[in-house]
């Protein structure tokens, strides 16, 4: 599953922090490692898409234009036989602690007006690495609650989010509209405080520039976490037209739209990963991609 992944990257962060020596066993034998002095913790980039299927990703289809996350898969490792849940919130609810959905009790979507969030008895990724001295951000989407305070982002180990608490949110005007009550309003964040200064301009490209000044901005005398947790390709199907440029070959439909916005996604990672390089990060950044599920 998803969350068995940050799992190992944390299991691996703890382990090469501090000193490195011990002894290994091999066939019964055992034998010692040479000590090799303090190792930096690498910094984590995990990149999260939302509604990506298998099928929809270059490097399985090649009708899909994604050059960056091809190649990234072609230079790292593939692990593409896993499960999530087939709900948003319980999958990223297992993602952040690394526990069933059935075990913390969020185990269905999380709508407005209804009191129901990840518990705070659950302990997650952000707060653990926060131990190890990470620095933690969360740009995009939460979904696993936010109905009092204690449940935002920055009051569980992140020490910034710029995004949406919710789901299905338009891309351009950020407002949404609740499925149960029929509530519309507004639903883009700085931290704790809304955002109404961004209308009409793509939110897939807010969280890039907000990713971007992160990492710009990143003092490198601690680690990074940056958990970019993308919109994209979820609904509503808007993406911008040079996207769906290029799919000119397919008749106009919601596929074409939907495609296009996997692009987009794949320009959105480009461009962040440019920006690590641009930092002299890669070297010692683990990047993750995963693929969240549906609402």
């Amino acid at each position: 599953m998803v969350y068995r992944i940050i799992l190992a990257v944390i299991l691996m962060v703890l382990q090469v922090h501090g000193t490195m020596g011990g002894i290994a066993y091999d066939l019964g034998l055992s034998r010692k490692f040479p000590f090799i002095g303090p190792v930096k913790p690498p910094n984590i980039v995990f990149l999260l898409a939302d509604d990506l299927g298998w099928n929809d990703i270059g490097y399985h289809n090649d009708q899909v234009k994604t050059p960056t996350l091809d190649r990234l898969a072609a230079e790292g490792v593939k692990l593409e036989n896993y499960y999530v849940q087939s709900l948003c919130s319980p999958s990223r609810g297992q993602l952040l602690t690394g526990r069933y959905a059935a075990t913390t009790g969020l185990s269905n979507v999380v709508v407005g007006g209804i009191p129901v969030a990840l518990p705070l008895s659950e302990t997650l990724i952000s707060q653990k690495l926060k131990e190890r001295g990470y620095r933690s951000h969360i740009v995009g989407k939460w979904h696993v609650g936010c109905y009092e305070r204690a449940y935002l982002p920055t009051n569980r180990g992140f020490d910034s989010f710029y995004g949406i608490q919710h789901g299905r949110c338009d891309y351009y005007t950020h407002q949404r509209c609740d499925v149960v009550f029929g509530v519309c309003g507004l639903d883009f964040w700085n931290n704790t405080r809304p955002d109404s200064t961004k209308s009409d301009t793509y939110a897939t490209d807010i969280y890039v520039e907000q990713a971007i000044d992160i990492i710009n901005k990143h003092n490198p005398s601690n680690p990074l976490f940056l958990y970019m947790a993308f919109q994209l390709p979820h609904e509503p199907l808007q993406v911008p037209a040079e996207f769906e440029g290029l799919y000119d070959n397919m008749p106009n439909g919601k596929r074409k739209t939907y495609l296009a916005m996997v692009s987009a996604l794949d320009a959105a990672v480009a461009n962040i990963h440019q920006a690590l390089e641009d930092n002299d990060m890669l070297d010692n950044t683990v990047i993750v991609f995963s693929s969240g599920m549906y609402a």
